[in-house]
């Protein structure tokens, strides 16, 4: 599972870099004001239609692979996450951990009885001069 993430993190970065580039090189919606008073020039590398539409659709597309990317790289997470007893990380077995935190339900306006919730702080050894 460790080399498909790697893979996906790798395209997701290529991803998210291309998209950038990609955003930042066209032109907005104001640049063609200028090509009416001759500063503009004429796109004739991508057609008669320019490049406009190349690079839209060119960006929609490579929004389209970042997000399935990032859905790949969620399920991926999400298999981690459950194969979490095989990873090797501890588990605290249910009786074990029914013991060590038990449940104290009172019920509303009375206080709770168990003396563990009201021990005093114990004091601490600090440098910090009390007021």
């Amino acid at each position: 599972m460790d080399a498909i993430e790697t893979v996906l993190l790798i395209l997701l970065v290529a991803d998210a870099i291309a998209l950038t580039v990609l955003v930042l090189v066209q032109q907005g919606k104001g640049a063609e004001v200028g090509a009416a008073f001759g500063s503009g020039s004429a796109n004739t590398v991508f057609g008669s239609a320019g490049a406009n539409s190349f690079m839209t659709k060119l960006t929609v597309w490579l929004a389209i692979g970042f997000f399935a990317i990032t859905f790949g790289l969620a399920y991926t997470a999400k298999q981690r996450a459950g194969n979490v007893e095989i990873e090797g990380l501890p588990q605290l077995p249910a009786e074990a951990a029914s013991e060590s935190a038990p449940a104290v339900e009172a019920p509303l306006g009375e206080e709770s009885t168990d003396s563990r919730l009201t021990e005093e702080p114990q004091s601490v050894d600090s440098r910090v001069p009390e007021v």
